[in-house]
Protein backbone atom coordinates (compact mmCIF):
# COMPACT_ATOMS: atom_id res chain seq x y z
CA UNK A 1 0.00 0.00 0.00
CA UNK A 2 1.30 3.53 -0.76
CA UNK A 3 2.22 6.21 1.90
CA UNK A 4 -0.90 8.72 1.24
CA UNK A 5 -2.77 10.84 3.00
CA UNK A 6 -5.29 8.65 3.49
CA UNK A 7 -2.89 5.48 4.07
CA UNK A 8 -1.59 4.42 7.32
CA UNK A 9 2.18 4.22 6.25
CA UNK A 10 3.87 0.86 6.91
CA UNK A 11 6.23 2.09 9.36
CA UNK A 12 3.31 2.94 11.44
CA UNK A 13 1.31 -0.41 11.57
CA UNK A 14 1.09 -3.31 14.14
CA UNK A 15 3.96 -5.38 12.93
CA UNK A 16 2.84 -9.12 13.75
CA UNK A 17 5.76 -11.83 13.10
CA UNK A 18 5.05 -15.01 12.59
CA UNK A 19 7.78 -17.68 13.72
CA UNK A 20 8.10 -21.76 13.71
CA UNK A 21 9.88 -24.08 11.99
CA UNK A 22 9.58 -24.86 8.02
CA UNK A 23 6.13 -26.29 6.90
CA UNK A 24 4.71 -25.14 10.77
CA UNK A 25 1.82 -23.96 8.93
CA UNK A 26 2.96 -20.62 9.15
CA UNK A 27 2.02 -19.23 6.26
CA UNK A 28 -1.45 -20.90 6.13
CA UNK A 29 -1.83 -19.17 9.42
CA UNK A 30 -1.68 -16.03 7.81
CA UNK A 31 -3.86 -16.52 4.81
CA UNK A 32 -6.49 -17.42 7.29
CA UNK A 33 -5.63 -14.61 9.29
CA UNK A 34 -6.38 -12.30 6.57
CA UNK A 35 -9.03 -14.47 4.56
CA UNK A 36 -7.22 -14.75 1.01
CA UNK A 37 -4.31 -16.22 -0.59
CA UNK A 38 -1.64 -13.73 0.98
CA UNK A 39 1.24 -16.23 0.84
CA UNK A 40 2.24 -19.17 -0.84
CA UNK A 41 1.16 -22.50 0.89
CA UNK A 42 3.52 -25.39 0.13
CA UNK A 43 3.78 -29.15 1.41
CA UNK A 44 7.55 -28.03 0.76
CA UNK A 45 9.66 -27.26 3.38
CA UNK A 46 11.51 -23.92 3.02
CA UNK A 47 8.62 -22.33 0.36
CA UNK A 48 9.43 -19.36 2.52
CA UNK A 49 12.56 -17.74 1.79
CA UNK A 50 13.56 -14.12 3.17
CA UNK A 51 10.42 -12.78 5.22
CA UNK A 52 8.20 -11.23 3.28
CA UNK A 53 5.98 -8.28 4.45
CA UNK A 54 2.67 -8.01 3.69
CA UNK A 55 0.33 -5.07 4.80
CA UNK A 56 -3.44 -5.37 5.41
CA UNK A 57 -6.39 -4.51 7.28
CA UNK A 58 -7.21 -7.17 9.78
CA UNK A 59 -10.76 -6.62 11.89
CA UNK A 60 -10.30 -6.09 15.19
CA UNK A 61 -6.88 -4.97 15.11
CA UNK A 62 -7.24 -2.43 12.00
CA UNK A 63 -4.06 -1.97 9.91
CA UNK A 64 -1.32 -4.30 10.35
CA UNK A 65 2.25 -5.36 8.34
CA UNK A 66 1.88 -9.63 8.38
CA UNK A 67 5.72 -10.53 8.19
CA UNK A 68 5.77 -14.69 7.20
CA UNK A 69 9.20 -15.81 8.05
CA UNK A 70 11.37 -18.46 7.13
CA UNK A 71 12.12 -21.98 9.19
CA UNK A 72 14.20 -21.16 11.86
CA UNK A 73 15.31 -24.02 11.29
CA UNK A 74 16.51 -23.87 7.86
CA UNK A 75 19.73 -25.56 7.20
CA UNK A 76 22.62 -25.29 4.81
CA UNK A 77 24.64 -21.96 3.78
CA UNK A 78 21.34 -20.71 2.61
CA UNK A 79 19.22 -21.54 5.65
CA UNK A 80 21.75 -19.94 7.83
CA UNK A 81 21.31 -16.76 5.71
CA UNK A 82 17.50 -16.77 6.13
CA UNK A 83 17.37 -17.99 9.41
CA UNK A 84 19.42 -14.64 9.97
CA UNK A 85 16.82 -12.54 8.16
CA UNK A 86 14.55 -14.21 10.38
CA UNK A 87 16.11 -13.08 13.25
CA UNK A 88 16.38 -9.41 11.33
CA UNK A 89 12.21 -9.48 11.69
CA UNK A 90 12.36 -10.08 14.79
CA UNK A 91 13.53 -6.72 15.43
CA UNK A 92 10.97 -5.05 13.91
CA UNK A 93 8.06 -7.59 15.48
CA UNK A 94 5.83 -6.02 17.57
CA UNK A 95 3.43 -8.62 18.62
CA UNK A 96 4.74 -12.63 17.64
CA UNK A 97 3.29 -15.54 16.66
CA UNK A 98 5.14 -18.62 17.53
CA UNK A 99 3.75 -21.85 15.39
CA UNK A 100 4.37 -24.71 17.46
CA UNK A 101 4.05 -28.90 16.48
CA UNK A 102 4.62 -31.82 17.03
CA UNK A 103 8.04 -32.14 16.58
CA UNK A 104 10.92 -31.17 19.41
CA UNK A 105 10.54 -27.81 21.26
CA UNK A 106 14.33 -26.89 21.80
CA UNK A 107 14.60 -24.23 19.10
CA UNK A 108 10.95 -23.24 20.02
CA UNK A 109 12.73 -22.97 23.18
CA UNK A 110 15.31 -20.69 22.43
CA UNK A 111 12.69 -18.19 20.83
CA UNK A 112 10.47 -17.55 23.57
CA UNK A 113 13.61 -16.60 25.43
CA UNK A 114 14.29 -14.01 22.57
CA UNK A 115 10.75 -12.89 23.12
CA UNK A 116 11.05 -12.57 26.07
CA UNK A 117 14.11 -10.63 26.55
CA UNK A 118 12.96 -8.10 24.04
CA UNK A 119 9.66 -8.01 25.59
CA UNK A 120 7.69 -8.83 22.94
CA UNK A 121 4.52 -9.87 23.23
CA UNK A 122 4.15 -13.24 21.94
CA UNK A 123 1.24 -16.16 21.74
CA UNK A 124 2.22 -19.67 21.02
CA UNK A 125 -0.03 -21.38 18.41
CA UNK A 126 -0.54 -24.84 17.05
CA UNK A 127 -1.61 -25.23 13.89
CA UNK A 128 -3.18 -28.08 11.65
CA UNK A 129 -5.24 -29.28 14.62
CA UNK A 130 -7.40 -30.79 11.56
CA UNK A 131 -4.68 -33.66 11.76
CA UNK A 132 -5.18 -34.75 15.10
CA UNK A 133 -7.54 -36.14 17.51
CA UNK A 134 -8.89 -34.45 20.62
CA UNK A 135 -6.68 -36.96 22.40
CA UNK A 136 -3.78 -36.09 20.48
CA UNK A 137 -4.48 -32.48 20.66
CA UNK A 138 -4.60 -32.54 24.17
CA UNK A 139 -1.10 -34.21 25.27
CA UNK A 140 0.31 -31.60 22.19
CA UNK A 141 -1.20 -28.69 23.90
CA UNK A 142 0.23 -29.86 27.61
CA UNK A 143 3.77 -30.79 26.31
CA UNK A 144 3.83 -27.66 24.56
CA UNK A 145 2.86 -25.90 27.96
CA UNK A 146 5.70 -27.80 29.84
CA UNK A 147 8.22 -27.10 27.63
CA UNK A 148 7.50 -23.53 26.62
CA UNK A 149 5.38 -22.19 29.72
CA UNK A 150 2.72 -21.31 27.49
CA UNK A 151 -0.47 -23.11 26.72
CA UNK A 152 -1.14 -22.35 23.19
CA UNK A 153 -3.85 -21.34 21.20
CA UNK A 154 -5.45 -24.69 18.65
CA UNK A 155 -6.34 -23.61 15.50
CA UNK A 156 -6.82 -24.89 11.85
CA UNK A 157 -5.94 -22.89 9.22
CA UNK A 158 -6.85 -24.89 6.59
CA UNK A 159 -10.08 -25.15 7.65
CA UNK A 160 -10.29 -21.51 9.38
CA UNK A 161 -11.35 -23.21 12.95
CA UNK A 162 -11.16 -21.38 16.00
CA UNK A 163 -9.53 -18.20 14.41
CA UNK A 164 -11.55 -15.75 16.40
CA UNK A 165 -10.13 -17.08 19.86
CA UNK A 166 -7.02 -16.84 17.95
CA UNK A 167 -7.73 -13.02 16.88
CA UNK A 168 -9.34 -12.89 20.34
CA UNK A 169 -6.01 -13.34 21.94
CA UNK A 170 -4.31 -11.34 19.42
CA UNK A 171 -6.53 -8.03 20.45
CA UNK A 172 -5.12 -9.05 24.23
CA UNK A 173 -1.40 -8.75 23.49
CA UNK A 174 -1.75 -4.80 21.67
CA UNK A 175 -0.64 -2.70 24.17
CA UNK A 176 -2.60 -0.37 25.71
CA UNK A 177 -1.26 3.04 24.73
CA UNK A 178 -1.25 1.24 20.44
CA UNK A 179 -1.83 4.01 18.34
CA UNK A 180 -2.12 7.18 20.93
CA UNK A 181 1.27 8.57 20.21
CA UNK A 182 1.17 11.64 18.06
CA UNK A 183 4.43 13.73 16.42
CA UNK A 184 3.59 16.57 17.82
CA UNK A 185 2.40 16.67 21.65
CA UNK A 186 1.95 19.27 23.30
CA UNK A 187 3.61 21.85 21.38
CA UNK A 188 0.59 22.93 19.58
CA UNK A 189 -3.31 22.73 19.85
CA UNK A 190 -6.26 23.55 17.94
CA UNK A 191 -6.63 26.95 16.25
CA UNK A 192 -2.93 27.39 16.65
CA UNK A 193 -0.74 28.57 13.76
CA UNK A 194 1.98 26.72 12.78
CA UNK A 195 4.36 27.53 9.85
CA UNK A 196 5.88 24.77 7.93
CA UNK A 197 9.52 25.32 6.63
CA UNK A 198 9.76 22.76 4.10
CA UNK A 199 12.95 23.34 1.18
CA UNK A 200 11.92 20.86 -1.47
CA UNK A 201 15.54 19.40 -2.35
CA UNK A 202 16.83 17.32 -5.02
CA UNK A 203 16.15 14.04 -2.67
CA UNK A 204 12.28 15.00 -2.09
CA UNK A 205 10.17 12.98 -4.79
CA UNK A 206 9.13 14.49 -7.82
CA UNK A 207 5.66 15.94 -7.29
CA UNK A 208 5.49 14.56 -4.10
CA UNK A 209 6.38 15.62 -0.11
CA UNK A 210 8.62 13.45 1.83
CA UNK A 211 7.02 11.21 4.17
CA UNK A 212 7.62 13.31 7.42
CA UNK A 213 6.00 16.11 6.55
CA UNK A 214 3.28 14.46 5.17
CA UNK A 215 2.36 12.69 8.65
CA UNK A 216 2.91 16.02 10.39
CA UNK A 217 0.30 17.82 7.73
CA UNK A 218 -1.84 15.48 8.22
CA UNK A 219 -1.80 15.38 12.38
CA UNK A 220 -1.69 19.14 12.21
CA UNK A 221 -5.40 19.47 10.45
CA UNK A 222 -6.23 16.80 12.74
CA UNK A 223 -5.81 18.68 15.86
CA UNK A 224 -7.39 21.84 13.68
CA UNK A 225 -4.20 23.92 13.61
CA UNK A 226 -4.11 26.70 11.19
CA UNK A 227 -1.25 25.79 8.50
CA UNK A 228 1.18 28.12 6.84
CA UNK A 229 3.67 26.32 4.72
CA UNK A 230 6.92 27.80 2.40
CA UNK A 231 9.89 26.83 1.18
CA UNK A 232 13.15 28.25 2.55
CA UNK A 233 13.64 31.01 0.82
CA UNK A 234 9.82 32.63 1.58
CA UNK A 235 10.49 32.42 4.90
CA UNK A 236 10.34 36.06 5.61
CA UNK A 237 7.49 36.91 3.12
CA UNK A 238 5.37 33.99 4.55
CA UNK A 239 5.72 35.54 8.35
CA UNK A 240 4.90 39.06 7.12
CA UNK A 241 2.30 37.55 6.27
CA UNK A 242 0.28 36.59 8.51
CA UNK A 243 -1.19 39.06 11.37
CA UNK A 244 0.96 37.78 14.10
CA UNK A 245 4.10 35.19 15.01
CA UNK A 246 3.06 31.36 14.42
CA UNK A 247 2.19 29.96 18.07
CA UNK A 248 5.11 26.76 16.22
CA UNK A 249 7.27 26.61 13.17
CA UNK A 250 8.29 23.41 11.94
CA UNK A 251 11.72 23.23 9.63
CA UNK A 252 13.83 20.86 7.97
CA UNK A 253 16.56 20.72 9.81
CA UNK A 254 18.99 21.41 7.01
CA UNK A 255 18.39 25.47 7.02
CA UNK A 256 18.23 25.50 11.21
CA UNK A 257 20.63 28.15 11.17
CA UNK A 258 18.47 30.18 8.41
CA UNK A 259 14.94 29.90 10.25
CA UNK A 260 16.65 30.86 13.62
CA UNK A 261 17.49 33.75 11.71
CA UNK A 262 14.07 34.86 11.16
CA UNK A 263 12.61 33.20 13.81
CA UNK A 264 10.18 35.46 16.15
CA UNK A 265 11.12 35.52 19.92
CA UNK A 266 7.63 34.30 21.10
CA UNK A 267 7.43 30.91 18.46
CA UNK A 268 8.49 27.72 19.46
CA UNK A 269 11.04 26.24 17.00
CA UNK A 270 11.54 22.05 16.52
CA UNK A 271 11.88 20.62 12.87
CA UNK A 272 10.75 17.26 11.46
CA UNK A 273 13.39 14.53 12.30
CA UNK A 274 13.47 16.06 15.79
CA UNK A 275 9.50 15.18 15.96
CA UNK A 276 10.25 11.66 14.10
CA UNK A 277 13.01 11.46 16.89
CA UNK A 278 10.65 11.70 19.98
CA UNK A 279 8.07 9.57 17.89
CA UNK A 280 9.82 6.63 16.44
CA UNK A 281 13.21 6.68 19.08
CA UNK A 282 13.92 7.77 22.40
CA UNK A 283 14.78 11.68 22.79
CA UNK A 284 16.92 11.44 26.44
CA UNK A 285 19.13 8.66 24.24
CA UNK A 286 19.33 10.79 21.29
CA UNK A 287 20.06 14.24 23.67
CA UNK A 288 22.86 12.05 25.37
CA UNK A 289 24.25 11.29 22.33
CA UNK A 290 24.42 14.75 20.99
CA UNK A 291 26.55 15.40 23.88
CA UNK A 292 29.17 12.95 22.16
CA UNK A 293 29.65 15.34 19.51
CA UNK A 294 31.72 18.03 21.86
CA UNK A 295 33.81 14.98 22.49
CA UNK A 296 35.44 14.14 19.02
CA UNK A 297 38.12 14.87 17.94
CA UNK A 298 40.11 15.03 14.46
CA UNK A 299 40.57 11.05 14.64
CA UNK A 300 36.95 10.04 15.85
CA UNK A 301 34.91 7.76 13.85
CA UNK A 302 31.24 8.28 13.02
CA UNK A 303 29.08 5.80 11.70
CA UNK A 304 25.83 7.35 9.92
CA UNK A 305 22.46 5.38 9.89
CA UNK A 306 19.78 6.28 7.06
CA UNK A 307 16.62 3.82 6.72
CA UNK A 308 16.34 5.33 3.35
CA UNK A 309 17.79 2.90 0.08
CA UNK A 310 17.46 5.74 -2.36
CA UNK A 311 20.68 6.04 -4.80
CA UNK A 312 22.56 8.81 -3.09
CA UNK A 313 22.18 12.48 -5.10
CA UNK A 314 24.13 15.59 -4.69
CA UNK A 315 23.85 17.26 -1.43
CA UNK A 316 22.46 14.27 0.22
CA UNK A 317 21.84 15.40 3.92
CA UNK A 318 23.23 11.47 5.16
CA UNK A 319 26.02 11.52 2.64
CA UNK A 320 26.88 15.03 2.06
CA UNK A 321 25.39 17.80 4.17
CA UNK A 322 26.11 16.17 7.74
CA UNK A 323 29.53 14.98 6.87
CA UNK A 324 30.69 18.05 5.81
CA UNK A 325 29.62 20.09 9.08
CA UNK A 326 31.32 17.72 10.91
CA UNK A 327 34.83 17.60 8.98
CA UNK A 328 34.20 21.47 9.29
CA UNK A 329 34.62 21.52 12.95
CA UNK A 330 36.52 18.25 13.35
CA UNK A 331 39.31 18.47 10.33
CA UNK A 332 39.18 15.86 7.41
CA UNK A 333 40.66 13.09 9.34
CA UNK A 334 37.37 12.36 11.42
CA UNK A 335 36.32 8.75 9.71
CA UNK A 336 32.99 8.33 8.54
CA UNK A 337 30.89 5.47 7.57
CA UNK A 338 27.15 5.85 5.89
CA UNK A 339 25.11 2.38 6.07
CA UNK A 340 21.44 2.41 4.60
CA UNK A 341 18.62 0.48 5.05
CA UNK A 342 19.17 -2.77 7.21
CA UNK A 343 22.58 -2.80 6.64
CA UNK A 344 23.55 -1.71 10.42
CA UNK A 345 26.70 -3.44 12.09
CA UNK A 346 26.43 -5.76 14.45
CA UNK A 347 29.53 -4.60 16.37
CA UNK A 348 28.81 -0.84 16.91
CA UNK A 349 32.01 -0.44 18.97
CA UNK A 350 34.47 0.74 16.53
CA UNK A 351 32.32 4.22 16.36
CA UNK A 352 32.49 7.04 18.35
CA UNK A 353 28.89 8.45 17.72
CA UNK A 354 25.97 6.78 15.23
CA UNK A 355 23.91 9.65 14.03
CA UNK A 356 20.61 8.23 12.90
CA UNK A 357 18.18 9.49 10.89
CA UNK A 358 14.43 10.54 11.50
CA UNK A 359 13.45 6.23 10.87
CA UNK A 360 10.32 7.44 9.39
CA UNK A 361 10.56 4.20 7.43
CA UNK A 362 11.06 2.26 10.37
CA UNK A 363 8.18 0.92 12.84
CA UNK A 364 9.31 2.60 16.69
CA UNK A 365 10.01 -1.13 17.70
CA UNK A 366 12.89 -1.62 15.08
CA UNK A 367 14.55 2.15 15.75
CA UNK A 368 14.39 0.98 19.68
CA UNK A 369 16.29 -2.61 18.77
CA UNK A 370 18.63 -0.01 17.30
CA UNK A 371 19.00 2.36 20.21
CA UNK A 372 19.44 -1.05 22.78
CA UNK A 373 22.06 -2.36 20.86
CA UNK A 374 23.96 0.83 20.76
CA UNK A 375 23.10 1.07 24.67
CA UNK A 376 24.08 -2.35 25.12
CA UNK A 377 27.80 -1.56 23.16
CA UNK A 378 28.09 2.00 25.01
CA UNK A 379 28.09 3.42 21.84
CA UNK A 380 26.24 7.35 21.61
CA UNK A 381 23.40 7.07 19.31
CA UNK A 382 21.49 11.01 17.97
CA UNK A 383 19.35 11.92 15.44
CA UNK A 384 19.62 13.84 12.33
CA UNK A 385 17.97 17.06 13.74
CA UNK A 386 19.51 16.65 17.11
CA UNK A 387 23.11 16.33 15.63
CA UNK A 388 21.74 19.66 13.50
CA UNK A 389 20.59 21.94 16.21
CA UNK A 390 23.64 20.77 18.17
CA UNK A 391 26.07 21.82 14.99
CA UNK A 392 24.35 25.10 14.85
CA UNK A 393 24.53 26.08 18.51
CA UNK A 394 20.96 26.09 19.37
CA UNK A 395 20.06 22.84 20.22
CA UNK A 396 19.19 23.88 23.76
CA UNK A 397 16.31 26.60 22.03
CA UNK A 398 15.23 23.89 20.28
CA UNK A 399 11.41 22.13 21.36
CA UNK A 400 10.71 18.82 21.96
CA UNK A 401 7.17 17.50 22.22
Amino acid sequence: MSDTLNDTPRSGRLHIGIYGRRNAGKSSLINALTGHGTAIVSEVAGTTTDPVYKSMEIHGLGPCVLIDTAGFDDDGVMGGLRVEKTRLALEKTDIALLVAGDGELDEEKKWVEAFRERKTPYLVVLNKSDQYSPEETNALCARIEEALGHSPVVVSALYRHHMDRLLEAMLRLVPADWGQRDLTGSLCAEGDVVMLVMPQDIQAPQGRLILPQVQVLRELLDKKCIVASCTADKIEQTLASLREAPQLIITDSQVFPLVWKFKPAQSRLTSFSILMAGYKGDMRAFLQGAEAIDRLTPHSRVLIAEACTHAPLAEDIGREKIPRRLRARFGDTLEIKVVSGTDFPEDLTPYDLIIHCGACMFNRTYMMSRIRRAAEQGVPICNYGVALAKLAGILEHIDMK
